[in-house]
């Protein structure tokens, strides 16, 4: 098949791309400037390659007309954060593309209220990026329940990690240093008792399902499918987790909701409220059924790539150490 790929150059894109092409498919793949993916792949070398400004060409009317004149036989919105944008892209490729595959999040699920969480549970999506999502997987689904609708699929990942950018941390924030602080035997400060719920997929993981629902044998349209680790973590977990990936015993100070919230930057504090609060263990047995969805990687062993190669970088001081996810049981 011949397959657009927007935002292919991202977290995601940077695997997927590579196994669309080895699956034998032709891929145009679409970012906003000519940036190196994440994952470094020879597979790269036949891929077409197009920039494109989504912003820009959304203000000026023509993003949506320039996807369907790539002549796709399916789609893949990576980058699709409002029904507007959803709604001008739907309108655009009915009748012209066989399948629109776009990118969601566990967030568009809002609070739950029982665990693990299902993509039909009633929940209540909150925040603009949460509640953006619900109304972009909601107008998906009416477009595919219509006579001569578009054929759509959406997939909703947890916390998206792997080599080369800030993952999660125990926190529920980027704040690299906490990485820092469990390699040196440093005390971590946590709100509560620690035992909110973190949902980590590796970048590959996620690559894996957009390449399942592109398959023939999956036939369904308007659906909506959780792509996560086999399981969530605690945030007090992870912390334990990743100490022991040190090679050390985590030390970890519990505090008030406002204790800690003072002790962090205030765009950290947000994050982890953010993180925290939703609390999420998501279930994704509807991809395992529907799909044949098999994640590789455990929450520690997504983190452990993440953080190591930020250590390479230079981005994270290790003091010299390695996480080693295999000491994890």
């Amino acid at each position: 098949m011949r397959l657009a790929v927007i935002g292919a150059t991202g977290h995601v894109g940077g695997y997927l791309v590579p196994r669309l092409v080895r699956a034998g498919h032709e891929v145009v793949a679409l970012s906003r400037g000519e940036q190196r993916p994440y994952h470094d792949d020879s597979a790269w070398s036949e891929v077409g390659r197009r920039r494109i400004d989504r912003a820009t060409a959304e203000a000026e009317g023509t993003f949506a007309s320039q996807i369907a004149d790539l002549d796709a036989d399916a789609v893949i919105d990576m980058i699709c954060f409002t029904p507007a944008s959803a709604a001008s892209l739907v309108e655009a490729l009915r009748g012209r593309t066989g399948h629109l595959v776009v990118c969601s999040s566990i967030w568009a699920a809002g609070w739950l209220r029982e665990v693990p969480g299902r993509e039909d549970d009633a929940s209540e999506p909150w925040g603009e990026y949460g509640i953006g999502k619900r109304r972009v997987e909601e107008l998906l689904a009416a477009e595919s329940a219509r006579d001569g609708g578009l054929r759509t699929t959406a997939l909703r990942p947890g916390h998206i990690s792997g080599p080369g950018w800030p993952v999660i941390t125990p926190q529920g924030n980027l704040d690299g240093t906490v990485w820092e602080r469990l390699a040196s035997g440093g005390d971590v400060l946590r709100p509560g008792f620690g035992l909110e719920t973190l949902n980590h997929v590796h970048a590959d993981d996620v690559a894996q399902a957009f390449e399942l629902a592109l398959r023939p044998e999956y036939r369904g349209s308007g659906e909506r499918f959780t792509v996560v680790a086999e399981r969530a973590a605690t945030a007090r977990g992870l912390a334990q987790q990743a100490a022991e990936g040190f090679g050390r015993d985590a030390v970890l100070r519990f505090a008030s909701w406002d204790e800690f919230a003072a002790s962090l930057d205030p765009a950290d504090a947000e994050a982890s409220r953010e993180h925290l609060s939703r609390s999420q263990a998501m279930s994704s047995e509807r991809a395992r059924a529907a799909l044949g969805y098999a994640p590789r990687y455990r929450p520690i062993d997504a983190v452990a790539e993440a953080v190591n190669r930020l250590a390479e970088l230079g981005r994270l001081d290790l003091g010299g150490h390695r996480l080693d996810a295999e000491r994890v049981a």
